[in-house]
């Protein structure tokens, strides 16, 4: 309550209430003189920071925090990146932090930079490294991480947190954070979708304290703060975001490495420089509001300014960014920006005389970078590979295909499971037996768990970590397989069961390699629209980790047998996608591979309920699931529809079809015996049978559902002793109840 809400409730006390004490003022800090020399350091680099209070609280509990700032090899270095960003990080190392450099060549090979050559992409990180040493750049506390050797040294931890951050982050939200990368929302590719994902990944990734990146990174690192709200994680990452240079030509928010005289570069000759500052927008007049305002989501700037002088701004953030730097143009030399400005727009600076300051002053700054690459031999070879690359015409160079292999060899034959279920369907176990056996004589077959898949689309939820419900995945999976063995187990013994993240596992870089490619070759509305109704990221993202799937397991050598991928109906729009990129990519085609034979297979029809119920039934109240108690059974087979001479819509024989006569006890053919008060025994020994006898009326409910629940009890309690008798999968099948009742208990 404010002081004087207090005062008012006290007085309005009863006598003989006594009003609480005020709370004692709290105690302020000493002043530390150390503290704030770091603070003022650390805090004159950022043009904002969220949050200074806990800036101040990470300097003064922890001493060697750590920094992180991420760049992409895309090519040529502007001063920015060059002169800005070294003076920045000798700051922050000055303080006592560790600065580390992320070198993003996975996200340049995501972009397509440099033809989208992983090695090339390297060599321009190493260019980059060079220009930064000679640009005085103190390395004592600098360390680079390149993303591509990390990631996959670290797979598992790395790939499981972005997965879990897709999962977090519905698809619009993750839109917003688009202009990291220059894109227009309606041109984005699936892959542009990942970029934020990766890049909020990166920060925790590398227990990085302080996000120290550009203006034009606000909205991703922030989108790390979300994500510590939405995983309950308490410390959140503090965004340092510098300022952005304009670009020299008049409406430039920012530089662009794309238009050489937006930008002075790091191997700029000093004619180049010249020429390009004389020529540099330099307004000496604001500009009305109306138009000096830019669209918020494209402004790279925090603070207002309506001159928009790129010349005053290299004087201010590059050249007045030592504190005891000075300034001379025109005769005069200058101890602050502040007077610049004011000699600038009062007429007392030229604009020719700023300019020829400004050229000395950069010049003098190149100067170091420039003698290095003339006279280091390796500096010299590295920039001499960079420059011929990029006079390549683009498109001359084709990126060769990566991708997993884990065929099971010519003429295989593939089914993907369902995705996991905490509550795996009787039907949904039926379907996948029906597309195994569906496989040619002969064919290797391959059963595909989309465990990671799953997790990414939230089949499991509620964990207090993550890795929770990583586990529950796991145990859903194990439990599906085991209750399959249990079903059908000659045909189970001749499958091979994959489980996805193992396969990924054994070669994560080609895997996501491929994942980034497949997303670079299809627009974002292209795989959005194989589940629209799914407004989560992590729908794009499983969507493309599938087509990378087919990719592996399902791509074949062109000339031999093709492997056959049996499937659902409700595969059917995933796999036409994953047809579609094997079918038209380049870089498949020329690794001379062919794509699968898709091989649609028709659904069990379990559905226990009349076809015009209610469409809010609880999940699986009105179908089997795949461990059903005995109880359960009884109870759902005993309301089931079951109309007399309805053979339509039937679900006892469809029950005593699709799951009795298919996989009951015994050696097929198999009958299904219907007891019959004061007559013979009925036997049936198919669905046929079965359904002439009840549409003659011969077959009646009243006997027909105790015999269907007999014997379809008989296979489940085959289901259930398997998994009781088999220590992991009972373990499995606790962690499932375990997770089931967390689920429900949250809802």
């Amino acid at each position: 309550q404010p002081p004087m809400a207090k005062a008012a409730s006290a007085a309005a006390a009863p006598k003989g209430a006594s009003a609480k004490a005020a709370p004692a003022p709290a105690v302020e800090a000493p002043f530390d003189p150390e503290l704030e020399r770091k603070y003022g350091l650390v805090r004159s680099v950022g043009e904002e920071c969220v949050a200074e209070p806990e800036l101040r609280n990470l300097l003064q509990k922890k001493p060697n925090f750590v920094l992180y700032d991420g760049f992409e090899p895309s090519g040529r270095m502007h001063i920015a990146q060059g002169i800005y960003k070294a003076m920045n990080v000798n700051k922050c190392t000055a303080a006592g932090g560790t600065f580390v450099f992320w070198v993003a060549d996975w996200f340049a090979l995501m972009n397509d930079k440099m033809g989208g050559d992983l090695e090339r992409i390297k060599t321009v990180g190493q260019y980059l490294i060079q220009v930064w040493t000679a640009a005085g750049m103190d390395m004592t506390r600098v360390k680079f991480l390149w993303s591509s050797e990390e990631i996959c040294k670290h797979a598992l931890p790395y790939w499981t947190q972005a997965l879990d951050i897709a999962r977090k982050f519905s698809v619009a939200r993750i839109m917003k954070c688009c202009q990291i990368m220059g894109r227009k929302e309606g041109t984005l590719t699936a892959a542009q979708i990942l970029y934020p994902i990766m890049q909020c990944t990166d920060i925790f990734f590398l227990k990085a304290d302080v996000c120290q990146l550009g203006v034009d990174q606000r909205k991703v690192n922030m989108l790390a703060r979300e994500y510590c709200d939405a995983a309950g994680i308490k410390l959140k990452p503090i965004i340092l975001s510098h300022h952005m240079l304009y670009g020299l030509k008049a409406g430039q928010q920012k530089m662009s490495k794309s238009d050489a005289d937006s930008a002075i570069f790091m191997e700029d000759s000093a004619e180049d420089v010249r020429r390009k500052l004389e020529q540099a927008h330099c307004p000496t007049q604001e500009a009305d509001e109306g138009e000096s305002k830019v669209p918020e989501e494209e402004s790279m700037q925090l603070v207002t300014d309506r001159l928009k002088n790129p010349c005053l701004d290299y004087v201010q953030h590059v050249l007045f960014s030592v504190p005891t730097a000075s300034f001379t143009a025109g005769g005069t030399t200058y101890s602050s920006f502040a007077a610049v400005r004011e000699a600038f727009l009062q007429g007392a600076l030229s604009e020719a005389d700023l300019k020829a300051g400004l050229v000395l002053a950069v010049n003098s700054l190149l100067e170091p970078v420039r003698s290095h690459f003339n006279t280091d031999p390796e500096a010299k070879r590295i920039l001499g590979l960079i420059t011929g690359w990029m006079a390549e015409p683009k498109g001359a160079r084709r990126t060769p295909l990566r991708r997993l292999d884990a065929a099971a060899g010519a003429g295989a034959h593939v089914v993907f499971a369902p995705l996991p279920s905490l509550r795996p369907t009787l039907a949904a176990a039926l379907d996948t037996l029906r597309c195994l056996a569906a496989a040619p004589a002969g064919a290797p077959k391959v059963l595909w768990l989309r465990d990671w898949s799953g997790f990414c689309l939230n089949c499991v939820t509620g964990g207090k970590v993550f890795a929770d419900d990583l586990k529950g995945v796991q145990a859903a999976c194990s439990l599906f397989v085991g209750a399959l063995h249990a079903l059908a187990p000659a045909l189970m013994a001749g499958v091979r069961v994959q489980l996805q993240s193992a396969a990924i596992l054994s070669n994560p870089s080609d895997y996501w390699i491929s994942v980034i490619n497949v997303g670079r070759a299809f627009q974002l509305s292209r795989v959005r629209a194989v589940d629209e109704s799914n407004p989560e990221a992590g729908q794009v993202l499983a969507a493309v980790m599938h087509v990378a799937d087919v990719l592996a397991v399902g791509a074949s050598a062109a000339g031999g047998a093709a492997t056959s991928v049996a499937h659902p109906p409700e595969q059917t729009a995933l796999h036409a996608l994953a047809l579609e990129y094997l079918s038209t990519d380049e870089a498949v085609a020329e690794a001379k591979l062919q794509p699968p034979v898709l091989v649609p297979v028709a659904q069990a029809s379990l559905n226990l309920k009349a076809l015009d119920a209610p469409a809010d039934v609880a999940v699986g109240d009105g179908e089997l699931l795949l461990l059903e108690t005995q109880p359960d059974v009884v109870k759902k087979i005993k309301k089931a529809f079951c109309e007399p001479g309805n053979v339509a819509h039937c679900p006892p024989i469809a029950l005593a079809t699709e799951v009795v006569l298919a996989y009951g006890d015994g050696a097929a053919p198999r009958q299904l015996v219907v007891p019959s008060k004061g007559a013979e025994p009925q036997s049936f020994g198919s669905g046929a049978q079965l359904q002439a006898a009840f549409a003659a009326g011969t077959l009646h409910p009243g006997d027909l559902k105790p015999a269907v629940r007999d014997a379809v009890e008989a296979v489940l309690q085959r289901v259930r002793a398997h998994v009781l008798a088999d220590k992991e999968l009972a373990a499995a099948e606790k962690e499932m109840a375990k997770v089931h009742k967390r689920m429900t208990s949250k809802k």
